[in-house]
Parts: structure tokens; sequence; C-alpha cells
């Protein structure tokens, strides 16, 4: 076991100094090690750490090795440096890339520990290259993903087939989610007993944290703009009154609308008793609508040319259907796209006020003392965006680079592959530029030590992906969040729903972490007094 010397972790497969001993980090492995267990912690509290500390003392007491799972490629080589980093003589073995073109460093079999994505360790499974009966401890981070058919759903399947006697499941999450649904599904994918949860504000956690400020900056849309939303506002209420007639769209008001609804509507459709000829007329209405509603949020979110941009590329595909054809002929999108064009070539109106409220929030940061040049992470919904922001930026002398995902989307919107990413981080995090620009690549888990402030370019309505975003801030030194919002749009119930979910899940989550912890208390209790460990109030054993 760990013993805390002069403030930091000693254990015989640790180095020196590589952990420091912090308590309730300390208390969380200690249930590790004795049960599976589902990890609640804020984004930059350790998590990472948390699971050293299991990984060294199962490793320590059990043959076998570490199997250590992650949603990204930059997120897994971070963790597998992280623990090179940390451990004395670990064999570590890397599996990335994708399905049908992996990326292996190492063996399975000659390592002690394999860093992965999950994609590529279920394919392996299903291929029979190799079985979980040599895994002593099966990590899952961003645990929120075992929903559904995410590769982490069969994974945990089969390691409840496949796992040896004294293994462990550790799974780590700042976010589960904010319904008792979508948690429930999680707990029950993993086959967790065990969750314990805590929140920045918490004993033993809160002197271990630094505050994180979070601010609005609210933007109105100037009339030019506005006139646009108006057009595209009548061209999506008409459609939608079309399928309401049929039927469907009747549960909410049409302005309450979401891309969710949106989608599910297409189920919806399929499900409907009748022949097929009888759907294909609410599904050609229900993809109109829906791009009617990507374009509308593009123009009230990030701005003109972003709106133009997904227009344009819809008209590109290279086999568009009946609906997509539809679309660009509907007379609103029609008419707002040319005035959209008109207001970009032959006036001054910048693409959205975002755009001027985030030159100065950065010239504002500039302008502080603080010995070095602020170093601002900026999250941007959209890959469209993410260009105008980086030229509105260096438009005004500042050096900004970019963070997106390996998918390229045309010739000026190139992907970025594993080392193109892992090169800008490790420059961003050196201090060689001081503002980056990312989309939802960066969310979940990157480790930016000192990051000044977050800004998010617009609101979103995940409070999973929210609270990643603010994580990124506020890790070794006083943190600040800033929303730039704008009035009269989507974005403001996008805010209410994001924070009507988030206090949800800390209710959720925190009643979880309690009733677990009485489950555990009982079956302690039973086998001190050789009673049966299962009744009608506890959850049955792991398979």
């Amino acid at each position: 076991m760990w013993r805390a010397v002069d403030g930091s972790v000693e254990h015989p497969l640790l180095l020196p100094g590589a952990l420091r001993a912090i308590p309730f980090q300390l208390d969380f492995a200690r249930i590790g090690i004795s049960e599976d267990l589902l990890v609640v912690l804020p984004t930059g509290l350790g998590k990472t750490a948390i699971a050293a500390l299991v990984a060294a003392e199962v490793l320590r007491r059990e043959p076998g090795k570490l199997l250590f799972l992650a949603p990204t490629r930059p997120l897994v080589r971070q963790h597998a440096d992280w623990f090179a980093r940390s451990f004395r003589a670990l064999r570590i073995a890397r599996f990335t890339g994708t399905v049908s073109r992996p990326v292996r460093s190492g063996g399975w079999e000659a390592a002690d520990a394999v860093f992965a994505t999950p994609e590529l360790v279920a394919n392996d499974l299903a291929e029979g290259r190799y079985d979980l009966t040599s895994v002593s401890l099966l990590v899952f981070d961003e645990a929120h993903h075992a929903v559904g058919k995410y590769a982490y759903v069969p994974i945990a399947e089969r390691f409840r087939s496949d796992r040896p006697p004294g293994s462990r499941l550790l799974a780590l999450t700042a976010s589960p989610g904010g319904k008792d649904e979508r948690i429930d599904e999680v707990v029950g994918a993993l086959g967790v007993q065990r969750i314990e949860a805590r929140s920045r504000e918490d004993e033993g956690v809160r002197e271990h944290v630094q505050p994180v400020t979070i601010e609005h900056r609210w933007v109105e849309l100037p009339p030019e703009l506005a006139r646009l939303q108006a057009t595209l506002q009548e061209a999506e209420r008409e459609v939608a009154r079309k399928l309401q007639r049929m039927g469907y769209l009747r549960k909410k008001p049409i302005g309450s609308l979401s891309i969710k609804d949106l989608i599910s509507l297409r189920s919806e459709i399929f499900a409907r008793p009748g022949p097929m000829t009888r759907k294909f007329g609410p599904l050609f209405h229900q993809l109109i609508l829906l791009h009617l509603h990507h374009s509308l949020e593009r123009l009230e979110t990030q701005g003109v040319a972003p709106f133009l941009q997904y227009v344009d590329r819809v008209e590109r595909k290279e086999k568009p259907s009946r609906g997509d054809r539809a679309f660009l002929a509907v007379s609103g999108l029609v008419e707002a796209r040319r005035d959209a064009s008109a207001l970009l070539t032959q006036t001054r109106v910048a693409s959205h006020p975002k755009l001027d409220a985030l030159r100065d929030l950065v010239e504002e940061a500039y302008r502080e003392e603080r010995g070095r040049p602020p170093r601002i992470l900026i999250f941007a919904q959209f890959r469209d965006t993410i260009q105008g922001i980086r030229e509105a930026l260096e438009a005004q002398g500042f050096h900004v680079e970019r963070f997106v995902g390996q998918a390229t989307r045309d010739k000026d919107d190139p992907g970025m592959n594993q080392k193109e990413q892992a090169r800008i981080l490790d420059e961003f995090r050196a201090g060689r530029f001081p503002i980056l620009v990312a989309s939802s690549v960066a969310e979940e888990g990157l480790d930016v030590p000192d990051v000044d402030i977050v800004v998010f370019f617009e609101s979103i309505p995940s409070e999973i992906r929210a609270i990643q975003r603010r994580g990124r801030t506020g890790r070794s030194s006083l943190g600040r969040v800033v929303l730039l919002m704008t009035t009269a749009t989507r974005e403001v119930s996008y805010q209410k729903a994001e924070t009507r979910r988030e206090k949800a899940m800390g209710r959720i989550v925190r009643r979880l972490s309690t009733e677990s912890r009485a489950r555990s208390r009982r079956r302690r209790e039973s086998s001190a007094t050789g009673e049966s460990t299962v009744s009608p109030t506890a959850d049955p054993p792991p398979s």
C-alpha cells in the first residue's frame, strides 16, 4: 500500500515525488482497490492520479495488466505519457487509430499497461486477437460515454465474463449526465455498484482547487442580422406547420423545437403504422426543417459567414437528396441567402457581433498584469467558426492556432492528424503561442495547465460538454470562464437548459453516491456476521 512521505506518495511501483499525497484522492483509491468504482469529480481534481494509485497497488498485488481506455487519441497519448513519467519500468503499449487503420505501439502480450481507444479494443476482442482474462485493472476514462452503442458498453460486458479473480474496474468522469435515465444507463453498462462523487465546494476538496469565475457577455444581433433571423424563422414555422397538419410536432411550440426533437421526429415517423408510401411526405419535410434549423442556429450563434458556408456545403453535395434540393429552394432561405451575401460583400457589418466582443476580451486580457502573455482557450461548436475566429484575431495581430479533429472538410479546412494535434498542444502548454481556438475534440480531459481564460463562443445545451469545457481552467491558478451570448436567440434557452441539467446531475449523483455507500456498508456488515451479501435492498454482485 502507498505511504504519504513529505507530501508525496511512496509506493514500490511509483517514482519518488510523482504523485502528491492528497487525502481525498487516497480515499477514493482505497475504495477502488476493494470495489469496482465510478468516480465523479470535477475536471482538474486528479482523476488520473486516482487511477495511478489504484493501478500501482492492483499491479503490485495481482499478476496481470492495466487496460486504460480513453475516447480520443490525444487523450490516450496524454495518459500513456503521464503513466510513463510516474511509474518505474512500466512496459507501455498504445493502441489508437481507426478500426480499419489501427496504429499499435507495442504489443498486448508484452505490455504491463495498454492505453487505447475503445473502438480499437472492441474490434480486437470481436476478432479474437486477445481477451481480457489477463486484465487486473480496467479503467474507463470519460465514462459518461458508456451508453447506447458506444464501444465502452460491449467492453464492460466482456470484462464481466473474462475478468480474473481480484480484478477491478475503475470508471472516471466529471459529468455522467443530467437525467436519472442517463446516469442509470452509464452505471448499468459499467456494472459498478460503488459511486463516489465530490464537488469543488466539498470539505476535503475545496482546499485543493483554485476558484473559477463565470462571466456572461451579452451581445445583440444588429438590425441587418435580425431581419435575416426573422426571415428564416418564418420559413421554419411554415414547414413545421405542414408537419403539424400531418399529425406531428404537436407536443411543443414550434419556436421551442430542438435539434434532438427534429432528429427523434424521424424515428417517430418510421414508427407510425401504415405503408411506407405515407411516410415519404413527413420525412421530406423533416429533412427540410432540420436544414432550416441548422441554418438558423448558425446565423444566430455564429454569424453570417457560417450560415452561408452551411448552405453552400449542402449545395455542393455530390448526391443531394430531394429534401436537400427542396431546402435550397425554400423562398425564405433563398431570400436570406441573397441578403446575407450582400451584407458580407457590400457593407461593413461584422459576421457576428460576438467577434467584436471576443476581440475586446482578448485585448483586455493583454492589458492585465501577469508577467507573461495570457493563455486563452476558445471553444467553438463549428469548424467554419473556428476559422473565422482565427482570421479575426490574427487581423488584430494576435498569434492564434487551431485544434480540430482529423476529418478534412475541404482544402480550406484540413483536419489534424495525431502528430499535429500533439504538437499544437505541446506548444500551447509551453507558451509558444497565447491563443488556441478548439473544437469539441479539446473538451475532454486534455491537460493544459494554467489556462487563464476559457471562452465559450456559443452556449451549448449539454451539461456534460459545458462541464468539460469549464474544466480546462482553474487547475493550478485562478480560473476564468467567459460565455459569449446573443440576446433573443436560442442561446438563451440553451443556457437555461444546461444550467437546469447540471443542477439535476449534482442532485442525482449525490443521491446515488449516498445510496451506494449504504449498500457497501450493508454488504460489509453482512459479510462480518456471515449472512448472505444479497438482500432485497442490495444490488446483485457482478456476474
